[in-house]
């Protein structure tokens, strides 16, 4: 058997650090080269083989990932805050970095975390950018208020973004100055282009061939949309990667944190190592769950008892969670069982 090369990478915007180390440790190059798809072609050519190599999770990762991949005998990419190592150290640089990269990788000490196939990261990028195109309909619609509220107008809340009022509005209230309809009309014109665009994405990924029977199947639980169902889909991806439902809900940021020590146990706020898409998705589904199941209606009205609602909901939420794992390992559509009385024989 050929003897494996271990690389360790230290990725940034514009350069990637290296460091290639045989089994024992030894250091057989180390360097650093640009972080365009050339060099890297270049790099690869003088790299002996074969080799495994290991990267830092960042927001550069994905293509470098997919560049390497074809070529590797192994590709793995590390969870940025298990590195403790690194981050611990007196001393930090790239190459040092780099080089304990290596070494975790070498001694298969590596935090290694889930990577996406190409396919659901190319349409998860389409479903964030959805919900930035939200957060910039919301601020601008709200900009439109504070504009009227600026110069005194009464309005009606609940019909003031609707085109027809809007327009009356404009057209018949005497109280608007004639410098501030312009504004209020780029502001209307933006919020309309806004809203098609992000149907159009939602439009586009309901349809896609990869996602639509998955999305179709998760939407038969009572209270999950089609934007709850494709949140789910394509931030997790493979729920198989998940070992029980209490990982999942982890990940979801649905669980406080613990902090144990001897005898004592400490339960946290909710944790901040979680992935902000879902649970922002996940806890606004649940505070409608219960006017669309009786079952999660019970569950919440249990829980608030207790006399916290937030603490309802977060019950509410992780319900779901769990609905959602059961459908995607058991590829069936969700079915209600009701409980019948039996009585003995």
């Amino acid at each position: 058997m050929q003897p494996m090369y271990y690389i360790g990478l230290d990725v940034h915007k514009r350069t990637i650090s290296y460091c290639v180390k045989d089994g024992s440790g030894a250091i057989h190059s180390e360097g650093t080269l640009p972080a365009t798809r050339l060099d890297l072609d270049v790099w690869m050519k003088t790299l002996p083989q074969p080799w495994t190599a290991a990267m830092e999770a960042t927001a550069f990762t994905g293509w470098i990932y997919d560049h390497l991949q074809p070529h590797a005998a192994a590709l793995k990419v590390a969870h940025p805050l298990m590195l403790r190592a690194i981050a611990a150290a007196k001393k930090k640089n790239d190459r040092i970095d780099a080089s304990k990269i290596c070494d975790c990788l070498r001694c298969d000490f590596l935090p290694e975390c889930y990577m996406a196939s190409t396919a659901i990261r190319e349409r998860r990028r389409t479903l964030r950018y959805r919900n930035l195109l939200v957060r910039q309909m919301v601020q601008t619609k709200n900009k439109i208020s504070m504009l009227l509220m600026e110069a005194g107008v009464s309005y009606n809340k609940q019909r003031l973004h609707k085109a027809g009022y809007f327009r009356q509005l404009l057209a018949t209230n005497p109280d608007i100055p004639e410098g501030l309809h312009s504004l209020l009309g780029l502001c209307r014109e933006m919020v309309v282009r806004l809203s098609k665009t992000e149907s159009a994405l939602v439009r586009s990924l309901e349809r896609d061939p990869q996602l639509l029977e998955r999305v179709e199947r998760l939407m038969t639980i009572p209270a999950v949309g089609p934007i709850t169902a494709l949140t789910w889909a394509l931030e997790v991806g493979d729920v198989k990667r998940f070992s029980s439902i209490k990982k999942a809900i982890s990940y979801c940021g649905l669980c406080g944190a613990e902090k144990s020590s001897g005898n004592m146990t400490q339960r946290m706020p909710l944790s901040k190592q979680r992935n902000k898409h879902l649970q922002t998705t996940l806890i606004e589904a649940a505070k409608m769950a219960p006017r669309y199941s009786p079952s999660l209606a019970m569950l919440y009205d249990a829980e608030k008892r207790k006399g916290n609602a937030n603490r309802a909901t977060l019950a509410v939420a992780r319900k779901l969670v769990a609905y959602l794992v059961a459908l995607d390992r058991s590829q069936k559509e969700f079915l209600i069982v009701e409980g019948e009385n039996r009585t003995a024989a």
